[in-house]
């Protein structure tokens, strides 16, 4: 069992191996490219327009965030597989970070979908959008890392004493120099 500077190491550095353009010797002889799953790997790069997408990733306490930018045309955006399009984008970022862990440490990772995708589309032009989506995803492995509340998972805030008590106070009483009529 890997402790958990060991599996965040390991994630970064199966997310290193995917800049534009990577090789790597394992796959063939001659070096193939890395396939992520963006756009920017289809077609020919000296013939074929370039297509401007990319990814990061965050941690979130015991989760891992995928990021995905990408700027497709307006008449994509329209489309009716366009959000299932990034869906499958993101998830395949998924399972190239799973491959790549386990190249690197001969273990698997243990990634599992939290939530929806959650995509943003804006425009810049008649013609061009610009796209963020992320998704979340809770590291399998990661016991000793507490989980961080978000606005999806707000029971799990943790409030303190102190200010539980500083709430329940309430406004306290009224200054004798107010005297406009109605809850002050």
């Amino acid at each position: 069992m890997a402790d958990t500077l060991e599996i965040i190491r390991a994630i970064s550095q199966a997310q290193a191996a995917s800049y534009d353009g990577a090789h790597d010797e394992r796959y063939s002889w001659d070096g193939e490219a890395h396939k992520v799953g963006l756009r920017r790997e289809e077609g020919d790069i000296i013939l074929d327009s370039r297509v401007n997408d990319g990814y990061a990733i965050k941690y979130h306490g015991d989760r891992l965030c995928i990021h995905y930018h990408a700027e497709p045309p307006l008449k994509e955006v329209h489309g009716s597989q366009f959000e299932a399009d990034v869906e499958s984008t993101i998830s395949s970022i998924a399972s190239f970070l799973k491959k790549e862990y386990k190249a690197a440490t001969g273990n698997s990772l243990s990634l599992t979908a939290e939530g929806e995708v959650d995509i943003l589309v804006q425009n810049t032009s008649r013609v061009r959008t610009i796209v963020q989506a992320h998704r979340y995803y809770k590291i399998g492995g990661l016991s000793d890392v507490e989980s961080v509340p978000t606005v999806e998972r707000p029971d799990e805030r943790k409030i303190d004493k102190a200010f539980k008590d500083w709430l329940a106070l309430g406004d306290g009483p009224k200054p004798k120099n107010v005297t406009r009529k109605g809850k002050q």
